[in-house]
């Protein structure tokens, strides 16, 4: 019975040290023909979706990117124009249900909103404190199954294991602090290599790649672009619906 409870307790601790744990995402895309707004303009073919539903978004990147504040919007893009060409930040928009316009993010400002978000802090927490308080709740439960196992006096355990969890705690978030940037550039990595802004497409290359708006809009109707050729610095125009 002792040894099924020290099990049943050491996992427990594992499923709460293990909560901040994230995994790169892989979305997959189709050729640009095969959606359905799918345009060829001066050959350029261009298609793509929007994650305007919280769970499909969290699919494709592993996480509540919609709760973070981003609405991402897949493209793919198949360059046969003969130019270099690059999305005009600026000139490019999310158009709601309700005909509003929302403007792109970009990329920097992209992953500045995503480190200050709760999603963010859910995966990585917030170094010794968090550390500290994961140690104490873990070392408050075992501290408890010790004053169980033992037949000793529950309350006196309860609290010589809290402080020595809250201890350990604190030097466990203090390693995690130390590495804070090892546990940030996972996730912001991942973003900023997704990430199709600010980016050029060679000539006779298949792009693939997200635009990131608010996450504050609520749907995504089309989406009104401008490309821009590198070489002649000539402006396409793009309007692609998106439902």
């Amino acid at each position: 019975m002792r040894n099924k409870l020290m099990s049943l307790i050491i996992l427990t601790v594992f499923v709460i040290s293990g909560c901040t744990t994230y995994k790169t995402q892989y979305a997959g895309f189709r050729p640009p023909e095969d959606y359905m707004n799918n345009q060829v303009i001066n050959g350029i073919s261009i298609g793509g979706e929007a994650y305007a539903n919280a769970d499909a978004a969290e699919t494709a990147f592993g996480f509540d990117i919609k709760g973070a504040g981003l609405l991402p919007v897949q493209l793919v893009l198949n360059n046969n124009s003969g130019s270099s060409l690059e999305v005009v930040a600026n000139q490019t928009f999310l158009v709601d249900d309700t005909g509003k316009y929302w403007t792109l993010i970009p990329t920097g400002v992209a992953i500045e909103r995503l480190e200050q978000s709760t999603q963010l802090a859910s995966f990585f927490g917030k170094g010794a404190g968090k550390g500290a308080l994961i140690g104490a709740a873990a070392g408050s439960v075992i501290g408890a199954a010790l004053g169980i196992v033992s037949g000793s006096n529950v309350g006196s355990a309860l609290g010589k294991g809290a402080a020595l969890g809250a201890a350990g705690g604190a030097i466990f978030g203090g390693v995690k602090e130390g590495t804070s940037s090892d546990r940030e550039y996972r996730i912001t990595d991942d973003l900023r290599a997704k990430s199709l802004e600010g980016k050029v497409i060679p000539a006779s290359h298949l792009a693939n790649g997200f635009l990131f708006f608010p996450g504050e809009a609520d749907s995504a109707k089309s989406i009104r672009l401008q490309l821009r050729d590198k070489e002649s610095d000539r402006i396409i125009p793009v309007v692609l619906r998106l439902k």
